[in-house]
Parts: structure tokens; C-alpha cells; sequence
């Protein structure tokens, strides 16, 4: 079934869901935008950007410059739609998310270390598998499926390369098997409890590396002059 146009004035729809489909025929994911395309394509409509962020409450991803440091403060960049809010069917059977607020987002990250909780990588560091490339962190829902089958969604440091769910390179069931049984008895409990909690560990090691790094530069060279003596 066509999508409506976004512009279309029979259209009997608020700025969100024109906003919506303005998002997905105009922009694209994986493009950015900004305020003033907002109000050019919405002229004379108060609040038309409150009205698209409110987007993030049916799981479409918008990343600012505080999860991406790639981008400007005047942009955003639209990652992936969510619920077709265009639908008054599909948006009625979904429960809007309420926004992480940034003192939440501060918490949670302080919690986790300032760390990828999928695959531990520190927020700037370079990836060991692509050195031109460096890790930026952001607070995402992830749903875990526990135990005894029910489901429990949570809030989690993730990196942008774990949130989009890949890296590039497919992985196999068999391989990962493989892998897993060359680990010790203890390295493959840690790891069974951090598929239970569907998040992974940190041990007192890789916490004290990532409280290095976050340390100015001067203060890097300190410790390191101290621990050298």
C-alpha cells in the first residue's frame, strides 16, 4: 500500500505523523537534518520539531551531536523509522516510549563505565578491527528475554556499531560455538550470565583503563610517571 504524501493537503494528519512521512519520502535514513528544513517544510507551524522528536516515542532513532560527535549541534541525523504513526492502526497498538531525559542518559552511562555494554569498547576509542574508526555511545532500550521466558527492557550504554546490530561481517552459530568452547570453565560461566542478562560485564581492570582514559592528558602523563617510579 502507497504511503500518503507528507505534503498532501486532503492529508487529515498533525505535524508527528506529517513529520513522519516527511522523514521517510524527504530525508532518508542515514541522512541528517536540522531545524530550518523543519520549518521551511512546515511553515507557520509552532513547535513542528517538539513534534517530530516526539517520533523517538514510537521507536524511530534521531541521533543529535550528544550521542554522535560526528555531527554539528544545528543537525540531527534520522537512523531508522519505527511504528508507521501514519497508520492510526499500527499507532494505537503501540505504547509511546517516554524519552530518556540527559540526566538519565548521564546515569546510566556512569553506571556502565562510560563502556559499550555488547562489546566494551570506550566512548572514542578506536575499534581493534578498524583503526579509522571510533566508538560513540549512546543510551538505547534493549529487551532482554530472561530465564523463565519473560521479557524485561532495559536501559544500556551501547555503542553506535552494536546498536545498528552489526559490524559488517555475518557471523555463524557454529563459529561462535566453537569459540565459546576454547574458553575456560570460568570464562564460559561469566559469559552464560552475561547472555542471561543480555548485557555484558565489565571486570576492575578494563574499569580502571576506561577512568584513564577519560583523564586530561596532563593528568594521563601524571599517573603514568607515578606508576613508573
Amino acid at each position: 500500500m502507497p504511503l500518503p504524501a507528507w505534503n498532501d493537503p486532503e492529508l487529515k494528519a498533525g505535524t508527528m505523523v506529517r513529520g513522519a512521512l516527511w522523514l521517510v519520502q524527504v530525508i532518508g535514513e542515514g541522512k541528517t537534518f536540522n531545524k530550518e528544513q523543519i520549518r521551511k517544510a512546515f511553515p507557520g507551524v509552532s513547535q513542528a520539531d517538539r513534534r517530530i522528536r516526539d517520533l523517538r516515542g514510537y521507536g524511530w532513532v534521531m541521533l543529535t551531536n550528544t550521542e554522535d560527535a560526528t555531527l554539528t549541534a544545528e543537525d540531527q541525523r534520522f537512523e531508522k523509522a519505527g511504528v508507521p504513526v501514519w497508520d492510526p492502526a499500527a499507532r494505537r497498538a503501540a505504547t509511546p516510549q517516554r524519552a530518556v531525559s540527559s540526566k538519565e542518559k548521564q546515569d546510566i552511562m556512569a553506571r556502565d563505565h562510560y563502556m559499550c555494554t555488547i562489546c566494551g569498547i570506550s566512548g572514542g576509542e578506536s575499534y581493534c578491527d578498524d583503526s579509522n574508526q571510533t566508538a560513540v555511545l549512546s543510551v538505547t532500550r534493549r529487551t532482554t528475554v530472561l530465564p523463565d521466558g519473560s521479557e524485561e527492557t532495559l536501559l544500556v550504554t551501547e555503542c553506535k556499531r552494536c546498536r545498528s546490530g552489526s559490524d559488517g561481517s555475518p557471523a555463524r552459530a557454529d563459529e561462535a560455538l566453537a569459540e565459546i568452547r576454547h574458553l575456560d570453565p570460568g570464562d564460559q560461566r561469566r559469559l552464560l550470565r552475561w547472555m542471561e542478562r543480555g548485557r555484558r560485564g565489565t571486570t576492575p581492570l578494563e574499569r580502571a583503563w576506561n577512568t584513564y582514559r577519560r583523564l586530561p592528558a596532563d593528568a594521563r602523563e601524571e599517573l603514568r610517571s607515578a606508576l613508573q617510579a
